[in-house]
């Protein structure tokens, strides 16, 4: 058997790369902005693995040990993500471009559940009225959707956040 405090390390870094490979198969764009359901699941997953981690050692050393292995890990992972690009890419969403020119790519909005309301939303937040005076609009992997206005006297610099997720997007 491993010495106890080697054996949280293990179980704690178990725990992350498997965390870590669950938000990105199931997605992480709706991270920036957490509803109730989000926060819940967060919190009950946080419960469920605790245990994973810690083991019977359920003691202040326990917690700490355990605590500081994430941060070590978080920290490492950081690190390799902005040396090497295969880390990055494999751990970490892009933008996605969802209006070139104020042509809409209709599959890009298929796919992350962006609806034309959304869309129009967001383009109010910017200051612009109309989805054709969009020179670049871009789903960001913060979850926000930046916009480059055709005319830049036009711009307001804001961001918008999405709220949720629509599923009402019309072709």
């Amino acid at each position: 058997m491993l010495n106890p405090y080697l054996d949280i390390i293990f179980r704690s870094l178990a725990v992350y790369f498997f965390m870590t490979i669950a938000l990105r198969i199931f997605g992480k764009k709706e991270l920036s902005q957490l509803n109730t359901a989000d926060i819940i699941l967060i919190l009950l997953i946080s419960n469920s693995v605790q245990n994973a981690m810690v083991g019977p050692d359920t003691s202040l050393w326990g917690g700490l040990v355990a605590a500081l292995a994430l941060f070590v890990i978080n920290f490492i992972i950081k690190k390799l993500t902005h040396k090497y690009k295969l880390v990055n890419d494999l751990l970490l969403d892009k933008p996605e471009i969802l209006i070139h020119n104020g042509t809409l790519d209709f599959n890009a909005l298929s796919k992350l559940d962006i609806s034309h309301e959304e869309l129009k939303e967001a383009a109010r937040e910017h200051g612009l009225e109309h989805l054709t005076d969009i020179k670049l609009c871009t789903l960001e992997i913060d979850g926000t959707i930046s916009i480059i206005s055709k005319d830049k006297t036009n711009l307001k610099e804001t961001h918008y956040k999405r709220k949720h997720n629509h599923k009402n997007f019309r072709k």
